[in-house]
């Protein structure tokens, strides 16, 4: 008998991408056309079931076994990055972190720099191996008007058309790394699960090997 898989993913991008990466796997995804105000989903054959969830919540369940399977941004992996085994780049929503300040910054003066962002792990890491001492300031919000305010100096934030940056007078003056859509997979349901990997490597052959530059 097959056992049904359960795939968590986030609103908006990530949810679109997946059911258009499923439909072209030749999976019937009618089911998700009208969702109202539902957080959990079952496909009529009973395969698959699609939980709703936060983006940060993605990683939780799969490393509870709540979720067999996981999409979401290679952002939140960074982050998060422990407790599943990330398997595919699925090459799309398609994004970047990079630096942004004002026109005042200077990414080559070694002062201590102060660093407003949501995502002080990756900042960090990435100015340390720079080999730059900086402070992190994490912020929730928008981070954008931090370095207008003087609260820092730069900010690390991920940039897609940049059209926020230059409405907030802002512009990007270092490209840290690709951010894409990723699938990440609950380590016991790799082992229990036998559906799970003819599953992925469907998925695999149509997303391929190859990683598809963001510009």
């Amino acid at each position: 008998m097959t056992k049904q898989l359960t795939i968590a993913l986030t609103k908006g991008r990530i949810e679109e991408g997946t059911v258009e990466l499923l439909e072209r796997a030749g999976f019937d995804m009618s089911f998700m056309a009208d969702k109202g105000r539902n957080l959990i989903f079952e496909s009529p054959d009973k395969r698959f079931r699609f939980l709703l969830v936060k983006a940060p919540d993605v990683t939780t369940y799969v490393r509870h076994g709540v979720a067999d399977i996981g999409v979401v941004g290679k952002d939140v992996l960074i982050e998060h990055p422990t407790g599943y085994l990330e398997m595919l780049d699925l090459n799309f929503g398609l994004c970047k972190f990079s630096v942004a300040s004002t026109n005042a910054y200077d990414p080559t003066d070694h002062k201590r720099k102060r660093i407003a962002t949501k995502y002080p792990i990756l900042a960090k890491d990435f100015f340390n191996q720079k080999g730059e001492d900086v402070e992190i300031i994490s912020i929730q919000g928008s981070v954008e008007i931090a370095p207008v305010i003087g609260l820092a100096d730069a900010i690390v934030d991920i940039v897609e058309t940049g059209n926020t940056l230059k409405a907030n007078g802002l512009e990007v003056f270092e490209d840290i790394c690709r951010i894409s859509a990723r699938m990440i997979v609950n380590k016991a349901s790799l082992k229990n699960k036998p559906e799970l990997l003819p599953f992925i490597k469907k998925i695999e052959g149509l997303v391929g090997d190859r990683e598809v530059a963001f510009k």
